[in-house]
């Protein structure tokens, strides 16, 4: 039996981290760092390694239980309706890149700003999962059930505003932006063009 892709970018997420953890040197080669990386290309890779490196064992764990809860899912339904997991791959390691842009593009001439940490790709998979069952019951702090669509919209509005307001030092932009890349990503390459989504969200199922 073969390792989910899920699991691989999670002990991937987990090494990583953890060794930058104890390496200053390593976390700031990895993370975000819009300025530095304005004027050179060598430094690109910071768009994608970024995703692999996390701020305390806290952000870690949140970011990989949420991306081990819905990832797993998420593959098997590309692969039940595509026949092709390696797209969750792709779109996993693209949703970091466009998570990443819109901070990239705010922040370039910010040489205080930098950003680190996979929230922006584990929300588009999140949102994957939005797409294919948006009627599927979460439970919000373990205990709120509510309907993944409802979550989803309370999540990017909250995003939105949060980002508007910039009062914490949490990446709301990649969070709204990675969740909007999941959902857009997931719908461009439904061979049924939609029709997955919205036959459900006109035929309520709960569960």
């Amino acid at each position: 039996m073969s390792i989910s892709t899920t699991i691989i970018i999670i002990a991937a997420t987990a090494i990583v981290s953890l060794i930058a953890f104890s390496n200053d040197e390593l976390k700031n080669k990895l993370l975000l760092y819009p300025a530095l990386m304005r004027n050179n290309t060598s430094e690109y890779h910071r768009f994608i390694t970024s995703g692999f490196v996390h701020s305390d064992m806290v952000h870690l764990f949140f970011n990989m239980y949420v991306l081990y809860m819905f990832g797993e899912a998420v593959e098997t339904m590309y692969s039940i309706y595509w026949g092709k997991k390696v797209l969750f791959f792709i779109m996993y390691m693209l949703a970091l890149l466009a998570s990443s842009l819109p901070s990239f593009a705010k922040h370039r001439e910010n040489y205080y700003y930098r950003a680190l940490g996979a929230s922006g790709a584990v929300s588009a998979v999140v949102f994957s999962f939005i797409y294919f069952q948006p009627w599927a019951i979460l439970k919000i702090f373990g205990i709120i059930p509510i309907p993944a669509i409802v979550a989803g919209i309370l999540y990017l509005v909250y995003s939105a505003y949060a980002a508007k307001k910039a009062q914490d030092n949490i990446g709301h932009d990649a969070h709204f932006y990675g969740a909007v890349f999941g959902f857009i990503f997931t719908f461009i390459f439904d061979p049924t063009h939609g029709k997955i989504f919205f036959n459900q969200i006109i035929n309520p199922t709960f569960y």
